[in-house]
């Protein structure tokens, strides 16, 4: 796509070259943004230059908070790793949206479709890569906010393992869940980055042994079946053959598994829009995220008394204000989930998911009539998201002008793994996907 100055994706430009010159760095001639939830120098790793200020998408909190007296390991990775810093990205208000509008600076410009939402809350880093401005981006995603954009801008974003890559220098959203992620255009630029942040070394690529395809979490999709799973089903058989594909139904192997989440099933998640346990799973990260943004920002929020966007400012300070029960019970769902779906998996087994439940929305829809879709999306995104998963979303091209995607999920630890089949998978892929949008568009 070619790049165009009114994208809306920076909050500020600036040039921050590599730390080598060496031509021989694996990301050298790469350019990248990062979103400004990050901490970042003037001068990458030099401590006696001012810092920029981050902002965390709202004028309140950069104004009352100072310049950065470090750089995010994750920055000074891909720096180090030879490539070159254009700029900080816009983001939804503290991180606490998935849309990515925001008042304040503006709402990033959707490359594929410009009445919609971008996807948030790293937004302006997925428009910088969708619109062709920089190769790669960084971002956050705690409940979403990589792979959404990703799906919604029609490019590839990678949620890492939890823990896999150092958030220091990151303000925090909610640690359990908190991690660094980044966007490409290119599948081999998405696995170069990946390596360089998750410090692995070339391995060669390695056939799936089970992919499994959950009909129940394809249901809760808009998007026509030839259009998702269809395509992903046919390039599987074209590359590896049928017989590694498995059929699930994830939400009732979910709840057998999860004992825990009985608690918040309890809650009237047994919606006929929704499924039942995957609500309740949603229910428990929702409460636990809450919990840690209370304690990382409530002080902040109660004291400053921040100007917030209508349609934020309810849910955060229903945060500030929320209790603190459950926590427990929260972590026991997350424990008991990991090893349900590791047991499912296994080493190299992959799960096929819907990054989100249909088209992006339009720009300013009003949140009430959002609330089926983001249920189901928030369904979705929890199990990578509560079971610490690594997960990838991968572009379809477009129905009816709009974007499409697929998720990839792998156990935890499995990044390199995951990394590799995206791009083994990609071309097959997209091939495959141009072939079915002539039938289907």
């Amino acid at each position: 796509m070619a790049k165009t100055s009114e994208s809306g994706a920076f909050v500020e430009k600036f040039i921050l070259q590599p730390t080598s010159s060496s031509q021989q760095l694996p990301l050298s001639g790469l350019t990248f943004a990062v979103k400004d939830i990050i901490y970042m120098l003037k001068h990458g790793n030099r401590f006696d230059v001012d810092g920029y200020v981050t902002g965390f998408g709202n004028p309140d909190w950069k104004r009352t908070h100072s310049a950065a007296t470090l750089t995010a390991p994750a920055v000074l990775d891909v720096l180090e790793g030879g490539a070159t810093c254009v700029g900080k990205t816009i983001m939804d208000e503290m991180a606490y949206c998935i849309n990515g509008e925001n008042i304040h600076y503006g709402t990033p410009t959707n490359p594929c479709a410009p009445d919609r939402v971008p996807g948030g809350s790293s937004s302006g880093s997925a428009v910088a890569v969708g619109a062709g401005l920089v190769d790669f981006s960084l971002g956050s995603d705690t409940g979403g906010s990589v792979r959404v954009p990703a799906s919604y801008c029609g490019i590839l974003g990678f949620r890492p393992s939890h823990d896999a890559i150092s958030t220091s220098g990151v303000i925090p959203m909610a640690q359990s869940f908190d991690t660094v992620g980044w966007f490409a255009r290119d599948p081999a630029v998405l696995n170069r980055v990946g390596r360089v942040l998750l410090h692995l070394p070339n391995v060669n690529p390695v056939t799936p042994s089970q992919i499994f395809i959950p009909e129940d979490c394809f249901s809760l999709s808009s998007i026509p079946s030839a259009r998702a799973t269809g395509v992903l089903i046919k390039s599987i058989e074209k590359l590896f053959g049928g017989s590694i594909l498995k059929h699930v139904n994830l939400g009732d192997y979910v709840k057998e598994k999860v004992p825990s989440l009985h608690h918040f099933m309890a809650k009237g998640n047994d919606h006929a829009y929704n499924i039942p346990s995957l609500a309740a799973l949603s229910s428990s990260m929702r409460l636990l995220q809450r919990y840690e943004f209370k304690k990382n920002h409530a002080e902040w929020i109660t004291t400053v008394n921040p100007n917030l966007g209508l349609r934020l400012s309810e849910r955060i300070w229903d945060a500030v204000r929320s209790q603190e029960d459950n926590i427990g019970i929260c972590r026991s769902v997350q424990t008991e989930l990991r090893a349900a779906l590791t047991d499912l998996l296994k080493d190299e087994g992959i799960l096929v998911l819907p990054t989100v439940p249909g088209d992006p929305p339009k720009l300013q829809t009003d949140l009430a009539s959002l609330e089926v879709f983001r249920a189901r999306a928030f369904s979705l995104l929890s199990i990578a998201g509560v079971s610490g998963f690594c997960q990838v979303s991968i572009p379809l091209g477009m129905h009816n002008n709009l974007p499409v995607s697929i998720s990839l999920l792998a156990k935890h630890g499995s990044d390199a793994f995951l990394l590799n089949l995206v791009e083994a998978l990609y071309d097959t892929v997209q091939e495959e996907a141009g072939f079915a949008g002539k039938f289907t568009n």
